[in-house]
C-alpha cells in the first residue's frame, strides 16, 4: 500500500471495541446460565477467531454488525463444552489459544488449541506450566503450539507468581480457576499488567478479590478467584480500543495543526500509560465525559498537533521501562516512531516481551526506522532511537504484524516523499478500519 506525507488529522471517529476486552467478555460470557448480549464487539480478526472456536464448542452464538449474542453452557451447574470434533483453530490470536487453553484445562475430554504458522511460533510454556500444576496433561510441539489439553475437572488450586508480567496468562490461570476446587491465587510482582480478565469477572458477579501491597517500593498484586462459581449471563458494551486509537492520537500529535476528537474510548488505568508518555513528550491530550460503564472506564479523548512535540525543550533522552513499558507494550512500536521526533532521543529497556508478539517487534522496528532515515541502535530487551531525525520515505516491511504495519503507516505521513508498506493487510488482526478511518481524517 502506498502512503503519502499528510499536513494534519482533523475530524471526529470512534475506533472498533477494544479486542481484549472483546475476548474476555465472549469467553466469560459462554460460561455463564443465559444469553449475554455483548455490544460493540470488536470487528478484528482476533475476535472472530474466538467466536469461531467457541462454536466449535458448542456455544450458540449469534452475530449482527458489532452486536454478539452468546448463550452460555453453565446451565447445569459447572460450565460444560462439548467435545470438539477438530482441532481449535485460534488463527493469529495469541489471546484466544492462551485464554481458552485455561477454559479446557478444566474440561472432562481432550481438545487440541492450534494456529497459523506466526502463532505456532510464540512461546506456551508459560501457559503450559501453570496449567500442568492445576492437573492438566498438555502435549506441544516444544512448548509451541499445537497444544493436545487433556482436562481435569476439578482442576488442583494453585498460588502462582508470574515469573514475568502477562496479562494473558493470568488471565489463563485466572479462567482455570473457575474450575477449581478450591480458591487459585495469581501474584504479580513489581508490574500490574492490565486487569481486563478481573473487572470482566466482577462484572459477571464471580467472587474475585484483588489484595495490593508494598514492598520494599515495589508493588505486590494478588488475584484470587473462588473455584466451582456458577454465574448468571449480563448485558455489557464494549468501550473503544485505546491500542487502536494510540496509532490515530499519535498521527494528530505529530503533525502540527490537527484536532481529532475520538469517542467512547476505553481508559482502564493499566491501558493509559501510552497516553501520560506523549503528554510527557508535550502532547496536547485531554480526556473529557470519563465515566464508568460495566467495570470498565471509558471517556472521550480530544488530540492537538503542536509544533512542540519533542521540540527543543525536551533536550534530554526519555528513557522507559519497567513498568511504564509493561503498560504500554503494543503501543510500543508506536513510540519508537514518536521518538524520532523526541530532541533527546527515546530509549526502550525491559521490553523483551516485543520478541515474541506476532513478530519480532525490535527487529521490525530497527530495520523499518533505518530504512526511513533514522539512527537507532537494539538492545537484546528493547531499542534506542538517537535523536530527532528527518524520516524519509521507504519500503516498508510489516512483517505480517498489524501494530508494525500502523505504526509505519503514520511515520509515513511525517516522512518526505512516498511509503510503501508491504503486509498492511495485516490490519485486520486488529483494527479493519484503520485505513479507511485514516484517509477520511488525515488533509494533504
Amino acid at each position: 500500500m502506498k502512503i503519502l506525507p499528510a499536513r494534519r488529522v482533523v475530524g471526529g471517529a470512534r475506533v472498533p471495541g477494544d479486542k481484549s476486552i472483546s475476548h474476555r467478555a465472549a469467553v466469560i460470557a459462554a460460561l455463564a446460565r443465559g444469553t449475554s448480549c455483548i455490544e460493540n464487539f470488536s470487528t478484528s480478526a482476533d475476535c472472530a477467531s474466538t467466536l469461531r472456536c467457541l462454536a466449535q464448542l458448542g456455544v450458540r452464538i449469534k452475530r449482527e454488525a458489532n452486536t454478539v449474542l452468546v448463550e452460555g453452557v453453565g446451565a447445569e451447574g459447572v460450565p460444560q463444552f462439548q467435545t470438539p470434533r477438530a482441532a481449535l483453530d485460534c488463527g493469529n490470536s495469541g489471546t484466544t489459544m492462551r485464554l481458552l487453553a485455561g477454559v479446557l484445562a478444566g474440561q472432562g475430554f481432550a481438545s487440541t488449541l492450534d494456529g497459523d504458522s506466526s502463532l505456532r511460533a510464540r512461546p506456551m510454556r508459560r501457559i503450559i506450566e501453570p496449567l500442568q500444576l492445576m492437573g492438566a496433561r498438555i502435549s506441544s510441539e516444544g512448548d509451541r503450539a499445537p497444544l493436545r489439553i487433556e482436562g481435569c475437572c476439578p482442576l488442583q488450586a494453585v498460588s502462582y507468581t508470574l515469573p514475568l508480567p502477562s496479562a494473558q496468562v493470568k488471565s489463563c490461570i485466572l479462567l482455570a480457576g473457575l474450575f477449581a476446587a478450591m480458591r487459585t491465587e495469581v501474584i504479580e510482582l513489581r508490574f500490574q499488567t492490565r486487569d481486563h480478565t478481573e473487572r470482566m469477572l466482577q462484572w459477571f458477579g464471580v467472587n474475585i478479590k484483588v489484595e495490593t501491597e508494598e514492598q520494599g517500593g515495589d508493588t505486590r498484586n494478588r488475584i484470587i478467584v473462588d473455584g466451582e462459581k456458577k454465574f448468571v449471563a449480563r448485558d455489557l458494551n464494549v468501550p473503544g480500543d485505546i491500542s487502536s486509537a494510540a496509532f490515530l492520537i499519535a498521527a494528530a500529535a505529530l503533525l502540527p495543526n490537527s484536532n481529532l476528537f475520538l469517542q467512547n474510548v476505553g481508559i482502564n488505568p493499566t491501558r493509559t500509560q501510552f497516553l501520560q508518555t506523549m503528554r510527557g513528550l508535550g502532547a496536547s491530550i485531554r480526556i473529557t465525559n470519563a465515566r464508568e460503564e460495566c467495570n470498565e472506564f471509558v471517556g472521550d479523548i480530544e488530540v492537538r498537533g503542536t509544533s512542540g512535540l519533542g521540540g527543543s525543550k525536551q533536550a534530554a533522552k526519555i528513557v522507559l521501562r519497567g513498568n511504564e513499558v509493561a503498560s504500554s507494550i503494543d503501543e510500543l512500536p508506536m513510540l519508537a516512531v514518536v521518538g524520532t521526533r523526541v530532541e533527546g532521543g527515546l530509549e526502550i529497556r525491559d521490553a523483551q516481551e516485543l520478541r515474541v508478539k506476532e513478530s519480532d517487534r525490535i527487529r521490525a522496528i530497527i530495520e523499518n526506522l533505518r530504512r526511513m532515515n533514522a539512527e537507532v541502535e537494539e538492545y537484546e530487551d528493547g531499542f534506542a532511537v538517537r535523536g530527532r531525525t528527518s524520516l524519509r520515505g521507504a519500503h516498508i516491511n510489516a512483517h505480517g504484524d498489524h501494530r508494525i504495519a500502523m505504526a509505519f503507516t503514520v511515520a509515513a505521513l511525517i516522512a518526505e516523499g512516498e511509503s510503501v508498506i508491504e503486509g498492511a493487510e495485516s490490519v485486520s488482526v486488529s483494527f479493519p478500519e484503520f485505513y479507511e478511518l485514516l484517509e477520511h481524517l488525515t488533509e494533504r
